[in-house]
């Protein structure tokens, strides 16, 4: 074939981005494949987490526990939407965060921003392996929960529980891209942006009601995103408010997840650029 027709039949750029995210996940991938113990002992941890929530509880008076589409909810099923989001919580706030920062100590980041990579490419990609399996050992533990524990959970919930997700993982791709920014330019001293997060997690009712709380923090707690997407998830799969169930948690949840982004959006690339200018992008 002539230099003319490979050039003729070259993919577009897009594909050409897609196929580094396979790379970035077969990576990841071969990667984890080679401790393979890895798998059998999350598997284990995931059956001592349902075993252990199921049996605390057991100490809480039900009573306590907040009703949802008029379903009194019970403390499992409580927990373990909270376990879901905090779940992928951690993969926005630690793996882009971490994968720039292994980047930084192999000395390799300087290498790879050098090639035509978009930046959202090498963001996107450094999570793409947790993306795929996170979710997989998300379904596992509720199917655990389910039918070792007794949990149950409306199935006309799933979907709009499904929508909610999507909504609230740019929110915590933002806060993920906003410590990715903080890697670059303070290294290891950027361990504030996770507290904060921390706090968001912790002032979201993720383990216990916040109806428990304080009434200043149960007003703060309202309009936490973190805290709206776990309500309007608890109100489908134990209320069964199917898509009425989101409501107002979806109304808030949306433009925040728009603003979060774009805030660690810019960040990131002020960040990038004020490395390249004084030459310390590859400082570790």
């Amino acid at each position: 074939m002539s230099a003319l027709g490979a050039t003729q039949f070259r993919p577009p750029p897009r594909f050409g981005e897609l196929a580094k995210l396979t790379a970035f996940l077969r990576r990841d991938f071969l990667t984890a494949w080679s401790y393979r113990m890895v798998f059998v002992t999350e598997l284990l941890g995931l059956f001592l987490q349902a075993f252990m929530f199921t049996f605390l509880g057991k100490l809480i008076n039900k009573s306590a526990m907040p009703t949802y589409g008029g379903t009194r909810s019970g403390y499992i099923e409580f927990v373990a939407v909270g376990i879901v989001v905090g779940a992928f919580m951690q993969i926005g706030l630690n793996r882009v965060a971490a994968g720039i920062r292994q980047e930084q100590l192999m000395g390799t980041l300087d290498s790879l921003l050098l090639t035509p990579t978009k930046t959202a490419t090498m963001q996107l990609g450094s999570a793409m392996y947790d993306l795929i399996y996170v979710p997989i050992k998300t379904l596992l533990f509720l199917l655990v929960i389910v039918v070792a524990f007794g949990a149950h959970f409306h199935a006309s919930g799933l979907l709009p529980s499904f929508l909610m997700m999507v909504v609230f993982v740019p929110f915590v791709w933002g806060l993920g891209i906003l410590t990715a920014a903080g890697v670059l330019t303070f290294r290891r001293g950027s361990g504030g942006l996770g507290f904060a997060a921390a706090l968001l997690v912790l002032g979201s009712g993720a383990f216990f009601p916040l109806s428990v709380m304080p009434h200043w923090f149960q007003d703060l707690a309202s309009w936490n995103p973190v805290a709206l997407a776990m309500n309007g998830m608890r109100e489908t799969l134990i209320g069964g408010g199917g898509w009425a169930g989101l409501g107002r948690d979806f109304a808030i949840v949306a433009p925040s997840a728009v603003l979060a982004l774009a805030v660690g959006l810019l960040a990131f690339e002020r960040a990038l650029a004020r490395e390249r200018r004084k030459g310390t992008l590859g400082v570790y």
